[in-house]
């Protein structure tokens, strides 16, 4: 009767491993869509570090409130989320799939107005060319 018993909690523990244990992955898998918007999260949570780094190098001796630095951290969010969703317009309306640094560079000039935008392509292009020259 021992046996038995053992024998049952051994076929109920093999039938619990051999279950997925994600509830997705019953679900038989789509065709995704050339152009969808898809979003996903990677646990980022705050430019803050950034934000401190580029003060340090800018003006030495100031610092930033909390209250400033959530100010900074949701504009940044919000104009990143603004340059991705331009880009990937544009990659759509030209029936491409894949994302380029000209993709970003055009959403820029067109989501910046004026000057603005010019020197942010021109700050943007001296920062990659140092990073590559970097390494």
């Amino acid at each position: 009767m021992l046996e038995t018993s053992s024998e049952t909690s051994e076929e109920s523990l093999g039938a619990k491993e051999a279950e997925p244990k994600n509830p997705k992955q019953k679900t038989p898998k789509r065709r995704r869509r050339r152009c969808s918007r898809r979003r996903r999260s990677d646990g980022f949570d705050s430019f803050a570090a950034y934000f401190r780094r580029v003060l340090k190098r800018v003006q030495e001796g100031l610092s930033l409130s909390q209250e400033a630095v959530n100010v900074m951290d949701s504009f940044v969010k919000d104009i990143f989320e603004r340059i991705a969703d331009e880009a990937a317009r544009l990659v759509c309306s030209s029936k491409r799939s894949t994302l380029s640094s000209r993709d970003i560079q055009t959403s820029v000039r067109l989501l910046l107005p004026g000057e603005m935008g010019k020197h942010a392509v021109s700050n943007a292009t001296k920062a990659v060319i140092r990073y590559t020259t970097g390494k």
